[in-house]
């Protein structure tokens, strides 16, 4: 199963010890986590300006990462879905790769509910389709 991971979610897996991380480590283990430069971007900026990671720590988590995920590149979408330009980023990366879920904490992703055939779930709803078999 290939999922994406938004920032947000890679933020909080790092950043604490609650649903994320396990979330996190669960994808790590046993499925394909699609990446994109923009989406670690996001996470190092993130992480290092609002939570005042030092820039050393932060970037063994980007490395990290890289090595473990699949990073790649896609096509931007030729008309704009969401309003905030960074989540449209994140639908065309999910697009291109062809995944099977986008897993966001992102109001406004999720109120889409789902993103050419995609689904989008929060974490949490995500875990619970998991578990149950899905």
């Amino acid at each position: 199963m290939k999922v994406v991971l938004v920032s947000n979610v890679i933020i909080a897996a790092f950043s604490g010890r609650g649903l994320c991380h396990s979330l996190f480590e669960m994808c790590i283990g046993s499925y394909n986590i699609i990446m994109s430069e923009h989406i670690l971007h996001e996470v190092y900026r993130i992480l290092h300006e609002r939570f005042k990671m030092p820039v050393q720590k932060v970037e063994k988590i980007t490395s990290y990462l890289r090595e473990f995920c699949e990073v790649c590149f896609y096509e931007k979408l030729e008309e704009n879905i969401c309003r905030d330009k960074d989540d449209d980023e994140i639908l065309a990366l999910a697009q291109s790769e062809n995944v099977d879920y986008i897993i966001s904490g992102d109001k406004d992703l999720l109120v889409l509910e789902e993103f050419d055939s995609i689904p989008i779930v929060s974490p949490r709803d995500f875990w619970q389709i998991v578990r149950n078999g899905g």
